[in-house]
């Protein structure tokens, strides 16, 4: 028996790792080189190309393409037709490949639905991406992005509702998790 799922419409090349309880639907394709962790779920025509990691537990909804260079860590859910790229400045005629940049998206981010993240950025733990925003430059921890470019308009906990922060601390009214906000970045207070 099969340790992941893939649909019928759907091809893994020989030399693409895929983890244990991972899904892959319809119409997508995991190229070789291309490592996915368990319990991973890539939705409808999602393309997975070489050199790229993806960790445990991640999401990838519809039509989205993870290029050579981007790393997923484990937890990150990628929305419907969110962007990657990996060249800065492309031309059909040009071959860029040895320009490649890597991007990192960090453990537990969100990336909302048509968000672009050009190459060569880092997302932080658990950053969120609102929806059609346009990520140009590294995203620190927690942070809400919103807009194009995208500019950070709060912060947003662990469990994914946002933070009200006042005097430099935050609870979440949801989970009950604090955090501590000092010169532009936000961390989390241990339990």
């Amino acid at each position: 028996m099969a340790e992941f799922f893939v649909h019928e419409s759907s091809y893994v090349d020989d030399g693409a790792q895929v983890g244990r309880g991972t899904k892959i639907w319809h119409f997508s394709h995991v190229m070789a080189g291309a490592a996915i962790g368990e319990r991973c779920n890539l939705g409808q025509n999602v393309v997975v190309m070489p050199g790229t990691s993806i960790g445990n537990n991640v999401k990838i909804q519809n039509n989205v393409s993870i290029y050579e260079g981007v790393t997923l860590e484990d937890d990150v859910f990628c929305g419907p037709s969110c962007v990657f790229t990996n060249v800065m400045n492309p031309r059909s005629h040009v071959s860029r490949k040895h320009e490649y940049r890597e991007t990192r998206v960090k453990r537990g981010a969100s990336i909302g639905a048509n968000a672009t993240i050009v190459c060569g950025v880092t997302l932080g733990e658990y950053a969120f991406i609102g929806a059609g925003a346009v990520v140009t430059s590294d995203v620190p921890a927690y942070a809400l992005m919103v807009g194009v470019p995208a500019r950070r308009v709060g912060w947003m906990c662990q469990c994914g509702e946002r933070l009200l922060v006042t005097g430099g601390s935050a609870a979440c009214a949801a989970c009950g998790a604090a955090y501590v906000e000092s010169n532009g970045t936000l961390t989390r207070k241990k339990p």
